[in-house]
């Protein structure tokens, strides 16, 4: 009985402990916008600013307020180039082509061909200064390690008396699919203060949220606890992002405890059968997430897609208007990190409506404790409890292949007597229920509703 009682006021413990962690950074899922989606490796400076005047001017209001710079932004890409070849050749003399842009220290810095203010030793800190200006937050992808050229001109590390890249590469460490990194060897000496300097850099860019590439599949344990350490002591307040999915969900406790958003599932697209699979990963990832540790579908697959690559054609979404709700819908209820996908300006009238409904977006930033009710028949429903009420979020999901009926038994929520019930799209009441609630949701289609019992 005594072990019993040890092991719960451990499991007890455990979420606070992750708060304590994590304490004042992402205590709602952050929400924001990212590059990749739109611009692959090729995303301007011009074209950042473009998005992020969008977010400031249409959804800052709501809650949005991160604007990243995905992938390969110390890689030249030319202006209207799309993905371009995105791997080094390893020249006879040594020497990588093409040269990514890095500083003595062995720092990948922005290409300023792609970044014009980036001259000189300025880094991100005047795109970083422009997006702050508006009151919005700024983040950057990285790739996991320390940059192979770094480690063929044995770059010393700052920080460090006479210990070089090559001294702290575990270049056995490879990520599968780009050959720009080794992973770092985090018993050596020399590598925590590698990853030091890269944050202090960052910081003083001005850096908020920081997505590390090449981490969670597989899951570097050494290097996720470096990063976090990094974070710690570079002064600024930076939201640790963990990518690509699907991340080990043995590693749950320690996912929570050094991360504040990890994917559960690789690259998402905007393609129905993912969207279905996302429902399953989600199912496993229930009740792990709250503040300032958050599982992460991926990004929002709305708008403007693959202008420059990497998935396909320049596209608007190839969802289908009911499979964009049932996307928002879920990423909503589920409370995963909201990053938008699409290049912003290019929005219509149906991506601005999907954005926007602020009583939609307070299931993901003021629900609690998402949990699937049933998943059968076709129908998916999903409910989350409204913080700091007695009132329940709900979600209806139609995964059929036909419009159908989707009932939710009230008492199973909590209600014994009368409800009423309003539709959080419509922003509309919709009347007293007992007992049972239902509604018409059309194939692919969802609802989301708040409950609120009638006594």
């Amino acid at each position: 009985m005594k072990v019993l009682r040890v092991l719960l006021f451990f499991s007890l413990c455990l979420p606070a402990a992750y708060a304590q962690r994590n304490s004042g950074i992402a205590t709602t899922p952050p929400m924001g916008w990212n590059s990749y989606n739109c611009f692959g490796s090729a995303v301007h400076e011009n074209e950042v600013k473009e998005n992020a005047d969008y977010v400031a001017a249409n959804l800052k209001q709501y809650g949005w307020q991160y604007i990243v710079v995905d992938f390969l932004w110390s890689f030249d890409n030319p202006p209207g180039s799309r993905v371009g070849n995105p791997f080094q050749t390893k020249n006879a003399d040594g020497s990588f082509s093409p040269w990514l842009t890095m500083d003595k220290w062995g720092r990948l810095i922005p290409q300023p061909n792609k970044f014009p203010s980036a001259t000189g030793e300025n880094g991100f800190k005047p795109l970083a200064k422009y997006v702050h200006s508006l009151g919005l937050k700024f983040g950057i992808h990285v790739m996991r390690g320390i940059p192979r050229q770094a480690v063929a001109t044995k770059s010393p590390v700052l920080g460090t008396k006479g210990i070089t890249a090559d001294m702290i590469a575990n270049v056995e460490s490879q990520c599968t699919w780009l050959n720009h990194m080794y992973g770092l060897d985090m018993s050596k000496p020399g590598a925590q203060e590698y990853l030091n300097s890269l944050l202090k850099l960052y910081a003083s860019w001005g850096v908020d949220f920081i997505k590390v590439d090449d981490i969670s599949r597989p899951y570097h344990t050494a290097e996720i606890e470096g990063y976090k350490k990094a974070i710690k002591d570079c002064g600024r307040q930076i939201v640790l992002s963990l990518s690509p999915g699907e991340t080990p969900i043995q590693k749950k406790d320690h996912v929570a405890e050094y991360a504040n958003m990890w994917r559960m599932a690789d690259d998402f697209w905007d393609n129905w059968d993912q969207l279905e699979k996302m429902y399953d990963y989600a199912g496993q990832w229930q009740g792990t997430g709250g503040p300032g540790h958050w599982p992460d579908c991926d990004m929002i697959q709305i708008g403007k897609l693959s202008k420059r690559g990497p998935v396909g054609n320049e596209r608007f979404s190839r969802f289908s208007v009911d499979e964009q709700y049932s996307h928002m819908s879920f990423w909503c209820i589920y409370r995963s990190p909201l990053m938008l996908g699409g290049n912003l300006p290019e929005n219509r009238p149906l991506e601005l409506k999907l954005f926007s409904n602020p009583e939609v977006l307070a299931t993901n930033q003021q629900g609690r404790d998402p949990k699937q009710l049933y998943k059968k028949d076709g129908a998916m429903v999903w409910y989350s409890r409204v913080n700091g009420s007695k009132d329940i979020y709900v979600g209806l999901f139609n995964i059929g292949e036909d419009k159908q009926q989707i009932a939710v038994n009230l008492q199973e929520l909590g209600f014994s007597g009368d409800c009423q019930v309003r539709n959080l799209w419509t922003q509309s009441n919709l009347g007293t229920f007992k007992g049972q609630f239902a509604d018409d949701i059309n194939k692919h289609g969802a609802g989301l509703y708040r409950v609120t019992s009638g006594k």
